[in-house]
């Protein structure tokens, strides 16, 4: 096998999904702690003001914030090189713009980092994972705003300082690229939804969203080269939930259509972050969607000069685009496309491809030639309990084992991959619908939809699995 002797192999969660604690220590709102519990078929709402009566995920979640010394002793009893997780904005800021941070979220995180590196796990850290704070959509209307920039900015700087020493490996924005559809308004750009309906409803202006989403990459290149004066030696990364394509036909139609969605979708954000400047391309997209962007020239300069070390990114399955009408479709990481026959699904509907993923890995590091880290991959399920406490959960070793392979076949062929880590390495809510039920961990966590159950965590089957994967570096599957 390949895989680099310092092959970062860890795990990954977000804050909103995994923390809890959603007012303590002097934690504000955030965008994610006004969405209620979903399910299949059922989209999560957001609310303008919370309602007493209502459930939010995110306000208990699965209490890291008092468990995280458990927590993170059982991703080292697994071998974890690495543990991604995200700073909660609003812990830090509790309305986005304050002139000093709160020092007991601060602290939260000093003592989170410390239990990290006392096992040798170095943290990677997400800045923005969908957690805004909702003083600055009410105030700023998120991104759209160019006072955002500065409080983003600010809220960076403060945590590369304070963590200059404990942290290494940062993320700016998690899945920005998801800030060019309807659906990313709210989530990545804060945008103000004007009321209470479900998510997948909200009113789309597209000039609105690609300023904030041009605001946001400003925002993202100013707190990389604030970083770089910090520390030097600090490695960061952009965050692209890369929504992999195939044409679902030979049709030369679907051929070109690929190609277009592909650019919009999984090139332009990255080629700003990765090469500094817009594709030519866009252009022609904003000509024709009758965008006219405010671009002042600093903003060129700024995009230029702060660009990322690494590119990172989210692969979970492929979608197949064709113009043909009536289709069978497949569903996806909040993007959904036509299925593709010659693969299976997940009983959630997620077509499963581990080519796919050697592809992905090819495709970006032709394109980009930087060193490329897989933040998120993993496939949720409804796990079930034994009677004896046990959970059997192959299906999840034969993904893994699948993707791992597919990992070293593109390393064999030149790529240089310098990380993983899947995603939801212990169970937590759903970013998109806020279930509990649909898991993604090698740890199980004793909680139901509806926030019930005792919170006592477990080892799955995959769990061993994994730490043999990580102390033969990838030579055991």
């Amino acid at each position: 096998m390949t895989f680099k002797d310092n092959f970062l192999w860890g795990g990954a969660t977000a804050a909103n999904q995994l923390e809890g604690a959603f007012d303590l220590d002097g934690k504000g709102l955030n965008v994610a702690d006004m969405k209620t519990v979903g399910g299949r078929g059922k989209s999560r709402v957001f609310t303008p003001t919370l309602d007493l009566e209502t459930y939010y995920p995110s306000h208990k979640a699965i209490d890291f914030y008092h468990h995280y010394k458990e927590d993170i002793a059982m991703f080292a009893e697994m071998g974890f090189k690495v543990f991604r997780l995200s700073i909660n904005w609003s812990r830090i800021f509790p309305q986005g713009d304050e002139l000093e941070p709160n020092e007991a979220g601060l602290a939260f995180y000093d003592k989170v980092f410390d239990e990290c590196l006392k096992y040798g796990i170095e943290p990677l850290v997400t800045l923005s994972h969908f957690e805004i704070p909702l003083g600055l959509m009410e105030k700023y209307n998120g991104f759209l705003s160019r006072e955002t920039i500065d409080h983003f900015v600010h809220y960076a700087t403060t945590c590369f300082e304070r963590y200059k020493n404990k942290v290494k490996y940062w993320i700016t924005f998690n899945e920005l690229n998801f800030g060019t559809m309807p659906h990313g308004e709210l989530t990545v750009l804060g945008l103000h939804p004007k009321g209470a309906f479900p998510l997948d409803e909200i009113p789309s202006n597209e000039q609105n969203r690609f300023q904030a989403l041009h605001h946001a990459m400003v925002a993202s290149a100013k707190a990389i080269i604030k970083a770089k004066e910090i520390n030097p030696n600090f490695e960061i990364g952009c965050m692209m939930a890369h929504i992999t394509m195939y044409p679902l036909t030979s049709s030369p139609e679907d051929v070109l259509q690929t190609k277009e969605y592909d650019l919009l979708v999984n090139k332009f954000v990255s080629d700003v972050q990765v090469r500094g400047k817009y594709p030519a391309l866009i252009e022609g997209y904003f000509k024709n969607k009758n965008i006219e962007l405010d671009i002042p020239e600093e903003d060129l300069d700024i995009l230029a000069k702060g660009t990322v070390d690494m590119y990172t990114f989210s692969y979970y399955m492929t979608i197949c685009v064709t113009q043909q009408h009536g289709a069978p479709a497949s569903m996806g990481n909040l993007v959904g496309g036509a299925a593709n026959p010659y693969l299976e699904s997940s009983e959630y509907g997620w077509q499963i491809d581990p080519i796919g993923l050697e592809y992905t890995l090819i495709d970006l590091y032709d394109r980009y030639e930087i060193p490329l880290f897989i933040v998120e991959n993993g496939l949720g399920m409804e796990d079930e309990v034994a009677a004896d406490g046990s959970i059997n959960d192959d299906y999840r070793i034969a993904y893994f084992k699948a993707h791992f392979e597919a990992m070293n076949r593109a390393i064999e062929k030149g790529v240089d991959l310098i990380g993983y880590t899947s995603w939801g390495c212990i169970d937590l809510i759903s970013a998109g619908t806020g279930e509990m039920r649909k898991r993604y961990g090698f740890i199980y966590v004793d909680m139901d939809n509806d926030g019930k159950g005792t919170l006592k965590r477990s080892k799955k089957k995959s769990f061993d699995w994994y730490k043999e994967v990580i102390a033969s570096n990838g030579q055991k599957l």
